[in-house]
């Protein structure tokens, strides 16, 4: 498999401060920065492409690749989020041309749309509407990220406890009261009742802390590939979660 696609290859969305570059790092298990590579292979600059950010402008072509685990390239959307009529058209040119080009090893295999939850009452902005209104994504599964989710904890924790909730069960019980206080909101009921909805959404909580677990969202990306070859491409990349290689392992030899 490896052999015929190369890498494995994510195009992932979302606003500034949506905690991308924190996720990315998480999945590749280091604290450093990525390398950047033009799509002929060539290196760039970082200070390059941090001048070029600075004017609001980076190439949506442009490979970041992470020394602790090269076998993941992952695409950044570059700033559509903030309105810009160009850069949306340029994602969605991407998008249209790496779901279905014939070199293989240049196909994006799934799309993380990062939301960031620290700004619940704002999590459906413009970005998002019109991204799931207007790309078609030819069967590359879009997984709707909440980031950051860890700041509805205090809310719900102060919810258990005046219920009357010993504080730690309080405390306990916070990730699960947060994900009813999420469902309530309806951002999720939202995004599937859109033209090309995402195909399941994760909940990601602290994702700065040492010890986080990314395993949910390859989990979820994995059930989303539904191809065999892909879900076994993007197992063998990953290298944080032996659990789901082993989950894996026994499907197919039950199977």
């Amino acid at each position: 498999i490896r052999k015929k696609f190369g890498h494995f290859r994510i195009l992932i969305v979302g606003r500034a401060n949506a905690g991308k570059t924190t996720l990315l790092q998480r999945v590749c298990n280091t604290t450093g920065k990525p390398e950047i590579f033009d799509r002929k292979g060539n290196k760039i600059d970082v200070i390059v492409v941090q001048s070029s950010r600075d004017r609001g402008y980076h190439k949506i072509d442009n490979e970041l690749v992470f020394g602790s685990n090269p076998d993941f390239i992952f695409h950044d959307s570059c700033g559509f989020e903030a309105g810009g009529e160009a850069e949306f058209k340029e994602m969605k040119e991407f998008i249209l041309e790496r779901a279905s080009t014939v070199k293989l090893n240049e196909r994006i295999h799934a799309i993380w749309y990062c939301i960031p939850m620290d700004e619940c009452h704002r999590a459906i902005t413009k970005a998002e509407e019109r991204f799931f209104a207007e790309c078609d994504t030819n069967n590359v599964p879009v997984i709707a990220v909440f980031t950051k989710f860890d700041a509805l904890w205090d809310d719900a924790f102060g919810q258990l406890k005046e219920s009357g909730l010993t504080q730690l069960e309080s405390k306990r019980r916070a990730p699960e009261k947060a994900k009813e206080i999420c469902t309530k909101m309806k951002i999720w009921d939202r995004l599937r009742e859109t033209q090309y909805p995402p195909k399941d959404c994760i909940y990601l909580a602290e994702m700065d802390m040492e010890n986080a677990d990314c395993g949910p969202l390859l989990e979820g990306t994995t059930n989303a590939l539904g191809e065999e070859a892909m879900q076994m491409l993007l197992i063998s990349t990953q290298r944080t979660n032996l659990a789901l290689c082993i989950k894996y392992a026994i499907e197919r030899y039950v199977h």
